[in-house]
């Protein structure tokens, strides 16, 4: 080959080495704060987890909870059943509204006090307990299933009276049981999914009726010495429903009464902010469609990890997602659903790619931690930055393409003197790589089909280049590290 073709070669691939892209970090422009992120366990998910032997379930309940060797989530969601003896509390009738109610608590509630409890035991403090539908003979249809609406809201009236105080007072019971159980319930919903009509636990309501019963709910919470609950609205099935949800409780002056807004993503993705100055979560999520895999990238499908990684990257950046929760958490026999993030079949248990998604976010933005603003794009990749509680400076980069990219982090109102890069491909998860710190600014490379998460103390100047390896605990340092692949093998690094 001639000299100068050699000459151009090398030149272009040395660009092709060195070519980074420049994104700065302004930490003192702070965003949205989070919350979280989460799992249910409703339905008898709990109970039947619960029921596996003690190191199968201490495996699920870490792959979940821990922040070393799982995905650190921080919020767990409850289902208020409402159905009849065994799933609810107050199973039948009083007689009217004003009747006596006959309340019956198992301490067990289909397994979700252990889970709460368990989830405790990890560190978690938010706690949603969220209704369905309220008891059938609360509803002008009479079932606790097939929609309808609570009886008294706005154009519904029942022959049997005005049932809204008392839905009040059975979700307020709720709430005291658990607190009876050392578990304060942080967060109240008492719809969900009010856009759809199914057969098994739902019921209907617009937002003129929501803001029907918001008022005396919030009263009763406050008479009950609960005013710390935080009401919650409307959990609808997709992002366009709950715009419109959103934007009548607005119009109507609820705000002062609720505390979240919140939906779901089944017919529509959270993708742009919604019009309101309260926080805003994504409380369910799932592949409904698929049998279960682990995979965290093939095809872009939506069982594997890289999608849902994406997913939650746009709803906290483009949506304002304060939390973001999926399905379910544990499932054990249930191979032909991919609704949830952990596998067992009674001996084994297998995390997914979507657990380690989310691993990539909730082990290192930790609840009160701020959203901050970068500036500077990455071809195909997903930006997003935070400040923890500790003072630490987190960031996240979703590379969605085929290429990898290198990146040169800088920051505004931030000195970093440590940093600390972890990665979630098809070959590591969670696992350490490098991230070379020199003259206040970190560089990384983000591999194609990826997730990179950094994260940056400062408390002193580094006064030379440093590159750093870390182990894939956050908590400590060494060249060797055991992790768990997203395909659920073990590997050594």
């Amino acid at each position: 080959m001639p000299a100068f073709s050699i000459a151009v070669v090398l030149a272009l691939n040395l660009g092709m080495t060195l070519a980074q892209t420049a994104v700065t970090v302004n930490v003192g422009s702070t965003l949205q704060q989070i919350d979280g992120f989460g799992v249910s366990q409703a339905f008898g998910r709990a109970s039947e987890f619960k029921a596996l032997a003690s190191t199968p379930r201490t495996k699920g309940l870490d792959y979940l909870f821990s922040t070393t060797t799982g995905a650190g989530l921080t919020i767990i969601r409850n289902r208020i059943g409402s159905g009849g003896s065994g799933d609810s509390i107050l199973p039948n009738s009083p007689g009217s509204p004003s009747g006596t109610p006959s309340y019956v608590w198992d301490g067990n509630d289909s397994g979700q006090v252990w889970f709460s409890q368990s989830a405790m035991s990890y560190g978690v403090k938010t706690i949603y307990a969220d209704a369905w539908s309220a008891p059938g003979f609360m509803k002008t249809n009479g079932n606790q299933g097939n929609g309808g609406w609570l009886c008294g809201v706005t154009g519904k009236t029942c022959s049997s009276g005005d049932w809204r105080q008392a839905y009040a007072n059975f979700l307020v019971q709720y709430v005291k049981y658990y607190q009876q159980a050392g578990i304060p319930v942080t967060h109240l919903g008492f719809l969900n999914e009010p856009d759809y009509v199914t057969s098994y636990s739902s019921m209907q309501s617009d937002a003129s009726q929501a803001a029907s019963f918001i008022p005396t709910l919030y009263n009763t919470l406050n008479s009950n010495g609960l005013s710390s609950v935080k009401i919650t609205c409307c959990d609808a099935t997709g992002w366009s429903a709950q715009k419109t949800l959103t934007s009548g409780l607005v119009s109507a002056g609820m705000e002062q009464y609720l505390g979240v807004f919140t939906s779901h993503m089944y017919s529509g993705d959270p993708n742009s902010p919604l019009s309101t100055k309260l926080k805003v979560w994504e409380t369910e999520a799932a592949d409904l469609d698929s049998a279960w895999c682990a995979t965290w990238y093939s095809s872009g499908g939506l069982c594997e990890g890289l999608t849902w990684a994406n997913k939650i990257h746009t709803g906290i950046v483009n949506a304002n997602l304060s939390a973001y929760l999926y399905w379910e958490g544990v499932e054990v026999n249930q191979s032909q659903a991919s609704s949830y993030l952990v596998a067992s079949d009674g001996t084994n248990v297998t995390p997914s790619g979507r657990l380690w998604a989310f691993a990539m976010w909730s082990r290192f933005i930790r609840p009160g931690a701020y959203r901050v603003s970068t500036s500077g794009t990455v071809s195909s990749v997903g930006i997003g930055a935070f400040k923890n509680t500790d003072d630490s400076v987190i960031v996240v980069f979703t590379n969605t393409g085929s290429s990898a990219q290198s990146v040169k982090l800088s920051f505004t109102g931030f000195t970093p003197s440590s940093a600390e890069a972890y990665l979630t491909d098809n070959s590591h998860t969670v696992a350490s790589t490098t991230a070379t710190l020199s003259g206040g600014a970190v560089t990384v490379s983000v591999p194609a089909h990826a997730v990179l998460t950094v994260k940056m103390s400062s408390g002193g100047t580094a006064t030379t280049p440093t590159t750093t390896t870390t182990q894939a605990s956050p908590s400590t340092t060494t060249t060797k590290t055991t992790t768990t692949t997203a395909s659920g093998c073990t590997a050594a690094l």
